[in-house]
């Protein structure tokens, strides 16, 4: 009897030995999930941030977008009218060149003519 009294003392030791072998690889575990659980909470600070910042960004980049497409259209608008500036003033100075030749004409004709009938006594 006193073999498997001593049998019993020795699994006894053994699963003392083994239970406490347990629970220290538990205590390291719960400290490796309180670690990881620490970095994840950072994490998860680190992404709001980012998500806040890319959705400031993505709204001041529309923005800019919006302000862009708005030169964009001034500076078309500003150079057609001009380009019609530019294609009126052609037309006007060519209407004027035209007028200011026929005037000319005119008056040479008119002196000619004041010329003719003064050498003929008229």
């Amino acid at each position: 009897m006193s073999e498997h009294g001593a049998a019993l003392q020795t699994y006894n030791q053994e699963l003392v030995k083994c239970l406490e072998q347990l629970k220290v690889k538990r205590t390291e575990l719960v400290e490796i999930i309180r670690r990881e659980e620490a970095e994840k909470m950072v994490l998860e600070k680190n992404i709001r941030a980012l998500q806040e910042k890319l959705a400031n960004l993505h709204n001041t980049l529309q923005h800019h977008r919006t302000v862009c497409e708005n030169y964009d259209r001034t500076i078309n608008e500003t150079e057609s009218g001009f380009k019609k500036i530019l294609e009126s003033s052609q037309a006007l100075l060519q209407v004027a060149q035209h007028e200011a030749s026929k005037l000319c004409t005119t008056n040479d004709d008119t002196l000619v003519f004041v010329q003719y009938v003064k050498d003929n006594g008229y």
